[in-house]
């Protein structure tokens, strides 16, 4: 707090002076409190913004891990040379081929040809 405070003895013969010396503590306390928040507040974004970047980081390492890390360990147990193999390489040479198809036609023309309605 501040020097500003009156002896509990004037407090009490003077209620007029203990409720101004309250006051003046509330509004010193107010000032003293701004004055923290403002020297507190670069603190407070630096270290939220390293947890989250943290917090990113270790969510994409740990997906991608868990992701990759299963798939090529069957993509090393499954033959080369099988019908598996040949049917997944078709279908991602199919997809690939229908995506290019379908980023070189405008938006529009792409979702209605891919769209077929149900015969009724």
């Amino acid at each position: 707090m501040t020097e500003n405070t009156i002896p509990a003895d004037q407090n009490s013969s003077d209620p007029m002076k203990a409720v101004a010396n309250a006051l003046s503590q509330a509004g010193q306390a107010m000032r003293d409190g701004a004055t923290h928040a403002k020297d507190a507040a670069p603190k407070v974004w630096e270290a939220t913004e390293k947890f989250v970047s943290r917090f990113t980081y270790t969510t994409c390492y740990t997906i991608s891990f868990g992701v990759v890390f299963p798939v090529l360990l069957v993509g090393r147990a499954i033959p080369k040379n099988n019908a598996i193999v040949h049917g997944m390489v078709d279908g991602a040479i199919a997809a690939k081929d229908s995506v290019e198809k379908m980023k070189s036609q405008p938006v529009g023309e792409a979702v209605q040809e891919n769209f077929q309605p149900q015969p009724s």
